[in-house]
């Protein structure tokens, strides 16, 4: 099997690495960040807001910080919205904190708006217009929502006979108005698109925790492997499997992925680092 190695992406600043890391994604729009706190977690440490900072890298490389105030999970699911300001949840559910789940900050790091989305938050990702894509795991399987960046639910995958019944959404990609999926049971490649029907086609990989698609094109990440294939009318017709590497070679390993049109990008090791596999290059 040949190997595919990841292109270096976006690199927590080394000034920073004193401090935890939280939680890390790559935005819509390809800049990195970084959720810090000043210490790891503690028992009990889920009952107090705390202050964290998020640093940001763009492409290009320049670095920018936001400080924000009263921070209520250790645990989060981290997005930039395109005003400047970053949503913060916690993936899962405590007792007594079921309205402020979702945090919404403004540029300057001050809450605006708090909600609840559901518990077993597996993917969070919002779009270009700011609305926010939620893929639940098993233990709530809810499927997909998108919601508004004020709490309105505005779809739901359960009411579209198309997405069929979501058991855990293991795969969920958001770019510009598109939006792709491989749920369990059957792994199929769900195609979601505002104001349409959902688009169902069998899938070819069964476990893949991201996927990137490019024309008719597409790429799962299974178990450490790309596995490649070509959309038709209603299936995925497989073509070759790569086995994913760092970009100095060898496992990619213990990773989180944030998946966004033709790239899927791979934050690995302490998550002080990102890579990025683009199926258009």
């Amino acid at each position: 099997m040949h190997e595919i190695a990841l292109v270096p992406h976006a690199r927590l600043p080394r000034a920073y690495h004193d401090r935890h890391v939280l939680g890390s994604t790559v935005d819509a729009f390809g800049a990195a960040h970084w959720l810090l706190a000043e210490r790891a977690p503690e028992p009990g440490d889920d009952l107090h807001p705390f202050d964290a900072l998020v640093v940001s890298v763009h492409d290009g490389g320049a670095v920018e910080t936001t400080e924000l105030s009263a921070v209520r999970t250790w645990w989060p699911k981290l997005d930039r919205l395109p005003d400047g300001g970053f949503v913060v949840a916690s993936a899962r559910d405590r007792r007594g904190d079921e309205k402020s789940q979702v945090q919404v900050f403004d540029a300057l790091g001050r809450e605006t708006w708090t909600f609840h989305v559901g518990d077993a938050i597996g993917h969070l990702l919002a779009d270009e217009a700011g609305d926010l894509w939620v893929g639940h795991f098993d233990e709530n399987p809810l499927g997909i929502r998108r919601w508004s960046a004020t709490g309105e639910l505005l779809w739901a995958s359960e009411s579209d006979p198309g997405a069929g019944w979501i058991t855990d959404c293991y795969a969920l990609n958001v770019s510009g108005t598109g939006v792709w999926a491989c749920p369990y049971v059957d792994f199929p490649l769900l195609e979601i698109r505002p104001g349409q029907d959902v688009r169902r086609r069998t899938g070819i990989a069964r476990g893949a925790d991201s996927l990137a698609v490019h024309g008719e094109r597409v790429a799962f990440l299974d178990h450490g492997r790309i596995v490649h294939g070509e959309m038709t009318g209603s299936s995925v017709e497989r073509r070759d499997d790569a086995l994913l590497t760092r970009p100095e070679g060898g496992p990619v390993g213990r990773r989180r992925v944030a998946a966004r049109g033709s790239r899927i990008y791979v934050g690995y090791g302490p998550l002080t680092e990102w890579g990025v596999f683009d199926l258009s290059a």
